[in-house]
């Protein structure tokens, strides 16, 4: 079963390596990793999608709290968020066809961010079942090329998973 993790990390130099040299020593799979910075330019957040079992994202979410640059890290409960990837298609668009891969497009809310005699490149945010019905899509124009992000994700509703909230917590611990 597929998990969804998001973890604030201190924004510098070598905390990719560490997160991901976690995994490697784990033998843990990532099946997608996106890295962004956030609200706060000092702190980075991390969506992490990995293949497992409950134990096996217990173990990981324990690991990663270990880490010294490692704020938060909060397992995304399913049904709790909301997450998407982006894709870049370029397709074989001939004259002949570039009309109904248009309407393809726009049935699905892609934009068209470039145009030759030959070929379109689409540009399409969703999630990853979405992107999947696209690609089966336009499969038969001829898909020549296309690159995807990882996968980003948020709560849902009100739920935060914010650096301050953690940060005051551990002045706040500190403290006592």
């Amino acid at each position: 079963m597929k998990h969804t993790i998001s973890v604030l990390v201190e924004n510098h130099a070598g905390v990719l390596s560490k997160v991901s040299g976690l995994f490697a020593r784990r033998a843990f799979n990532i099946d997608s990793l996106a890295v962004g910075v956030t609200e706060d330019p000092a702190v980075s957040r991390m969506t992490i999608v990995v293949n497992g079992d409950d134990y096996t994202v217990e173990q990981v979410e324990k690991q990663l709290n270990k880490l010294i640059d490692v704020i938060k890290v909060k397992v995304l409960s399913s049904g709790e968020f909301i997450s998407e990837e982006l894709i870049l298609i370029k397709v074989n668009a001939p004259a002949q066809s570039r009309s109904e891969i248009m309407q393809i497009a726009d049935i699905f809310g892609a934009k068209i961010i470039d145009v030759s005699r030959s070929m379109l490149t689409l540009e399409f945010a969703g999630d990853s079942a979405r992107i999947h019905t696209l690609e089966d899509m336009l499969t038969p124009y001829g898909i020549r090329e296309e690159v995807r992000t990882g996968t980003i994700a948020i709560e849902s509703g009100t739920g935060l998973i914010r650096s301050a909230d953690n940060r005051a917590a551990q002045a706040h611990s500190i403290d006592n």
